[in-house]
C-alpha cells in the first residue's frame, strides 16, 4: 500500500518536544541543522508537561489513552477484532541531562505518526494498534534503566521498585532538593500516578507483536550508507564491582619490593577483563559466528586515599559487561575470576567480587524480522540485520511478547549529546516502514 507520512508535522512535533526541557534554548549557529540540548527527567514538571502534550495529540487523533500506576501511557487504536492480542510500538521521552532530541522520541512521535498515517489513509486494523510511552527508560532518577518496561515484563519486583530512592539531587543538580528522602512511591504518587505497581505487569497474551523504532546510537548504518537496521538481538548488561585491597603508604618511603599496590593490581584486573572479552569475540568468529557481540567496560574507579603522594591501598573497580549470549558472558567472567586468584597470590592483594545486576539478552522474533525485511524490500530501502549493543525497553517487553526493533542512522553515531541528529529523510523512511509493518502485523 502507498502510505504518505506527514513529515512536516512529525518534525514540528519532534522540535516542539525538544523545547520542553530544563536546558536553555540553543543559540549555537555553528551546526548546519537545529539541535537542542534536552534535560527531561522522569516525573519532573517538564516530563509531566511533555506527557500531557503527547496525550493531547493522541486524543486529537481519535485514539484512547490509558495510564498505569507507574505512568506507562497506552495510546490505543481499537481494531475491528479488539479481543485479539494487540500490535504494539513505542519508546520513551525521558532524557538524561544535556542529551539530544531524538533518542526515544523518534520511536514515540514516529509511532504516533505511523498510526495517524494509517488511519488517515483509510486503513482499518483487525488487531488493535497500541503506542506505548514507557516510563523512565533512562536510569537517571531511580538508578535503574527501563523502569516501566521492567514492571510491564514482570522482571522487577513491584515492592522493591516502589522503595527505590529518589536520586534527583544526583541526576539534576539544578532541581529543588527535597527536605526528606523520597522513594519512587512518593514521587510517582505526587505526580498523579497512583495504585499498586503489582498491577503494571501485562498479560503474556497482551501483544501479538511489538516493534520499536529507534535511532541506532552507533555509526554503522551511516558509515556504510545503509538506510535501516533490523535488530535481531539486544545485548544486555551485567554489572559487577571488585574491591581490590592492598597495602598503602608514603609514596617515597614505601619501597618497591615491599609494595602491595592496589591500583597496580586493579590495572591488571582491567587488562584481564579486556583480554578475555577480546578472546570471547575471537572464539565466536572462529566458530563461524558473525559480529563482535562481547563488550566490557570499566568506566569508574574509586581509589583510596586518592593522593598523588600515597600508594593506593584500596580500589573499587566498576565493571559493565554485555553480550547477546549469556553463556559467553558468564564464560568471560569465569576466565577473569581465574586470573584474579592468580593475581591475589602473586601481588599479595585481596579481591572481593560484588554482583550488582544481570539482565537477559533479548532475541527478535524471526517472523517479525521477516515482515520488516519484506516491507524494506517493497519500499526499496536498503537494510542490515544487526545487533543492538545498547539495551532498550524492548529488552523487557520481550519477556511477554515477540519483539523486533528498527534502527535509523544518526549522524556520526552520536547519542546522549546535544548534537545528536537524524535526517528528516531517515525519520520519514523509518516511520513509513514502521507503519507498514504494523499494518501487516495487525492483519495477521
Amino acid at each position: 500500500m502507498t502510505l504518505p507520512i506527514n513529515t512536516d508535522r512529525l518534525l514540528r512535533e519532534l522540535h516542539h518536544l525538544a523545547t520542553i526541557t530544563d536546558c536553555p534554548p540553543n543559540t549555537d549557529t555553528s551546526l548546519p541543522e537545529p539541535t537542542q540540548a534536552v534535560t527531561r527527567i522522569v516525573f519532573t514538571p517538564r516530563d509531566l508537561e511533555a506527557r500531557a502534550w503527547l496525550t493531547s495529540l493522541a486524543e486529537a487523533a481519535g485514539f484512547t489513552v490509558r495510564v498505569d500506576p507507574v505512568g506507562n501511557t497506552f495510546i490505543r487504536w481499537e481494531g475491528s477484532e479488539p479481543s485479539l492480542p494487540a500490535v504494539g510500538t513505542g519508546s520513551h521521552i525521558d532524557a538524561i541531562p544535556h542529551s539530544g532530541m531524538y533518542d526515544g522520541t523518534v520511536g514515540v512521535l514516529g509511532g504516533l505518526e505511523a498510526l495517524r498515517a494509517l488511519k488517515e489513509s483509510g486503513f482499518q486494523p483487525k488487531r488493535s494498534l497500541e503506542l506505548l510511552l514507557l516510563t523512565s527508560e533512562e536510569p537517571t532518577r531511580f538508578g535503574i534503566g527501563c523502569l516501566g518496561s521492567r514492571l510491564l515484563g514482570g522482571v522487577l519486583d513491584p515492592h522493591t521498585a516502589d522503595a527505590f530512592p529518589d536520586r534527583i539531587a544526583e541526576s539534576d543538580p539544578s532541581a529543588p532538593k527535597p527536605d526528606i528522602a523520597l522513594t519512587l512511591h512518593d514521587v510517582r504518587t505526587a505526580a498523579g500516578f497512583t495504585g499498586s505497581l503489582a498491577d503494571v505487569k501485562l498479560a503474556a497474551d497482551h501483544y501479538h507483536a511489538w516493534v520499536e523504532l529507534h535511532i541506532e546510537q552507533g555509526p554503522l548504518l551511516e558509515r556504510d550508507g545503509i538506510a535501516l537496521g533490523i535488530v535481531t538481538a539486544i545485548s544486555a548488561p551485567a554489572g559487577y564491582r571488585f574491591l581490590v585491597e592492598g597495602f598503602g603508604g608514603h609514596a617515597g618511603a614505601l619501597l618497591m619490593p615491599d609494595r602491595r599496590d592496589a591500583l597496580c593490581a586493579a590495572a591488571e584486573l582491567i587488562l584481564s577483563i579486556e583480554r578475555h572479552t577480546l578472546a570471547a569475540n575471537a572464539a565466536a568468529r572462529a566458530a563461524g559466528h558473525s559480529g563482535v557481540d562481547s563488550v566490557a567496560t570499566v568506566g569508574k574507579l574509586e581509589i583510596h586515599p586518592g593522593n598523588v603522594n600515597a600508594v593506593p591501598s584500596r580500589v573499587l573497580v566498576n565493571l559493565d559487561i554485555r553480550d547477546t549470549d549469556v553463556n559467553r558472558r558468564n564464560g568471560t567472567m569465569d576466565a577473569v575470576r581465574a586470573d584474579i586468584r592468580e593475581l591475589e597470590q602473586r601481588r599479595g592483594v585481596k579481591v572481593t567480587e560484588e554482583f550488582v545486576n544481570a539482565d537477559a539478552p533479548a532475541h527478535s522474533s524471526e517472523s517479525i524480522v521477516a515482515t520488516l525485511e519484506a516491507v524494506c524490500e517493497a519500499e526499496g530501502a536498503s537494510y542490515r540485520k544487526m545487533v543492538s549493543r545498547a539495551y532498550h525497553d524492548s529488552t523487557f517487553i520481550a519477556q511477554i511478547a515477540p519483539i523486533a526493533m528498527l534502527f535509523i542512522p544518526c549522524r556520526n553515531g552520536v547519542s546522549h549529546r546535544p548534537d545528536e541528529y537524524s535526517t528528516p529523510e531517515a525519520i520519514e523512511l523509518g516511520t513509513r516502514v514502521l507503519a507498514l509493518t504494523l499494518a501487516r502485523l495487525a492483519n495477521e
